[in-house]
C-alpha cells in the first residue's frame, strides 16, 4: 500500500502539463476502479446455490471488503468531491468505506451510457471516484479521452486508473493497489 500511496503522491505533486497555467489542485482528477472481489469468486461460492439474490447481484467477499477499505485509506487525503457507483451491491459496497471516510455522498450512474456520463464528469470540476466493472471501467477511461490499457481480466481487482483532465490535455496513470487476487 505504501508504494501505491507514494506513486499517487508523486503524480498529484507533479508540476502541471507544459504550457498549462493550471496546477494539480485546479485539474479535474477522476479515479476509476472496478469493484472489489465478489463473494462468488471464492469460498463463498457455495452460498450462491442457496441464496438466489447472490446469483444476479453478489456482495463483496471478505477479501473484497478489505480491498474496499484499502481504497478508502489510499484516497482519504486526495480531497474527493464526488463518489459515483453503478447500482449493484458489489460496486456500492466497494465505494461505501470511501463514502464513510470522506463524508461525500454516493451518486449512482448508468453504465449503459458511458459517453453521456463521461461528458457529465468532464463538466463537473473536482476530484471524483468512479466505481464500475471490468467491462465499463476501461471504456469510461477511453470515453474521458484517457488510455484504457489492456482489458481487465476476470479476477483482476487491483487496477486503479487516475485520469487527469487539465488545460493541456488528458493524462492517464495506471496504479495497482493491494495484492493480486488470491481468492476470498
Amino acid at each position: 500500500m505504501r508504494l501505491a500511496s507514494l506513486i499517487l503522491f508523486l503524480v498529484l505533486a507533479q508540476p502541471p502539463l507544459a504550457g498549462s497555467a493550471l496546477n494539480a489542485q485546479e485539474e479535474t482528477l477522476i479515479f476509476l476502479v472496478r469493484h472489489a472481489e465478489r463473494a462468488d469468486d471464492g469460498p463463498e461460492l457455495s452460498r450462491m446455490a442457496i441464496d438466489p439474490m447472490m446469483r444476479g447481484d453478489p456482495p463483496l467477499s471478505e477479501a473484497g471488503r478489505k480491498r474496499a477499505a484499502l481504497l478508502a485509506e489510499m484516497l482519504a487525503d486526495v480531497g474527493l468531491t464526488h463518489i459515483h457507483s453503478t447500482d449493484y451491491i458489489r460496486t456500492r459496497e466497494t465505494a461505501q468505506p470511501t463514502v464513510e471516510a470522506t463524508g461525500v455522498a454516493l451518486a449512482l450512474y448508468d453504465a449503459s451510457d458511458l459517453e453521456g456520463f463521461a461528458q457529465r464528469l468532464v463538466g463537473v470540476p473536482g476530484r471524483h471516484l468512479v466505481v464500475g466493472h471490468s467491462n465499463t471501467t476501461p471504456n469510461l477511461a477511453s470515453a474521458l479521452g484517457g488510455d484504457p490499457g489492456d482489458p481487465i481480466e476476470a479476477l483482476e481487482y487491483d487496477r486503479l486508473y487516475l485520469v487527469i483532465l487539465g488545460e493541456g490535455g488528458v493524462r492517464t496513470v495506471l496504479l495497482r493497489f493491494g495484492g493480486p487476487f488470491q481468492g476470498s
